[in-house]
């Protein structure tokens, strides 16, 4: 399951630094100026896993591969966005295939730092920022529902997702976000979200992005973030994305050595990677072997033949069993024929849910 998060804010508030930093790499062009990023950039960054690096030690295997994340980076959104100011409707259509939204807030104050207000105030920017993705939500729906009630003239079968199409639309311009729309867990909302894509219909993540001064205490700036995102059932992570950027050659070792001595206990990466798993309701199982050490992504809950279908559609198609070894009993025993001698590998059904951190087997006839 490849997973997507966009990155989104105000102009000049560390988006493109924190992309930087992200991807250690070089990868947007940060400039004290705003649209320094006019094409989205895109990255895939693999997710850190000390259990993935575990099971290599033990196994040497030929190849170890991480799970990933592609981030997509645009440029900075302002007032107007969804109505094309700064290019900004362009910049928003980049986002929509995203499966989640990190919107970097700024909380710092510096004065050679160009910021599109006279200082950083994080509910308006924030509000800023909501506006114009839910402005653009709703124009997507109002040509929906156009297109809708001439399809619907000849088509019947029709009618149902028009009305629910021209709810939704009075429930945007009461200015709430698609996410809290009360059909959303319907199948036919499912279905147009699907096709839709809304921006307000994704989870957001607050990224507090903070001077050196306020990784280790909250200023007030990052209080008000945290306070926001609570009322708005909301994840809030807090970095310093000039720190970030400056660590991407350092060793895992020495950044960490670095982010403690800064008060923080684990980098901005990592955070978003974790709370983005949580977030999205993500996991990740392992396939263990003498060729390939492998991380797998799936959805919390998924049963045995849905995880061995990320694999191959065959493996879900023809599904047998599948073979399970919790992460710590394969450790614990410390090779797989010493779990098996120890009778620790269990044989599960296709009523399994898989469980964080399993490492698998599958069994299958095609």
């Amino acid at each position: 399951m490849a997973l997507s998060i966009g990155i989104v804010g105000l102009p000049n508030v560390g988006k493109s630094t924190t992309f930087n930093a992200l991807t250690k790499e070089q990868n947007a062009e940060a400039a004290n100026y705003p649209f320094c990023t006019i094409e989205p950039n895109k990255a895939i960054v693999t997710v850190p896993d000390a259990r993935i690096d575990k099971l290599t030690e033990m196994i040497s295997p030929k190849r170890t591969i991480y799970s990933t994340i592609e981030f997509v980076d645009i440029a900075g959104l302002v007032e107007g966005a969804s109505k094309g100011e700064g290019l900004g409707n362009k910049f928003l259509g980049n986002i929509r295939e995203t499966n989640a939204l990190v919107h970097v807030v700024r909380c710092f104050d510096d004065e050679n730092v160009v910021h599109v207000s006279e200082k950083p105030n994080p509910r308006r920017d924030i509000e800023i920022i909501n506006t114009e993705l839910l402005l653009a939500d709703l124009e997507q729906i109002e040509r929906k529902i156009d297109r809708l009630v001439r399809q619907a003239r000849a088509d019947k079968a029709l009618r149902p997702m028009l009305a629910l199409t021209e709810s939704l639309k009075e429930h945007v311009e009461s200015e709430k976000p698609v996410a809290t729309y009360p059909e959303n867990d319907s199948e036919l909302f499912k279905e147009l979200n699907k096709e839709m894509r809304f921006l307000t219909g994704k989870k957001v993540i607050f990224a507090a992005n903070v001077d050196e001064d306020g990784l280790a205490e909250d200023n007030e700036y990052v209080t008000d973030v945290r306070a926001y995102a609570a009322e708005n059932g909301a994840e809030v992570i807090k970095l310093c994305s000039k720190i970030e950027e400056e660590m991407a050659g350092l060793s895992d070792e020495e950044r960490m050595e670095f982010l403690e001595s800064m008060g923080a206990e684990e980098s901005g990466l990592d955070q978003i990677i974790r709370t983005g798993f949580h977030t999205l309701g993500l996991i990740s199982y392992f396939t263990a072997g003498e060729k390939e050490v492998r991380a797998w992504t799936i959805r919390d809950g998924d049963k045995a033949p849905q995880a061995a279908g990320v694999i191959h559609t065959d493996f879900e198609k023809g599904f047998i069993r599948a073979e399970v070894t919790p992460f710590d009993v394969y450790v614990g025993h410390g090779s797989e024929a010493a779990v098996k001698a120890a009778g620790d590998m269990r044989v599960e059904g296709k009523e399994y849910v898989v469980k964080d951190g399993d490492i698998m087997h599958f069994r299958f006839n095609v």
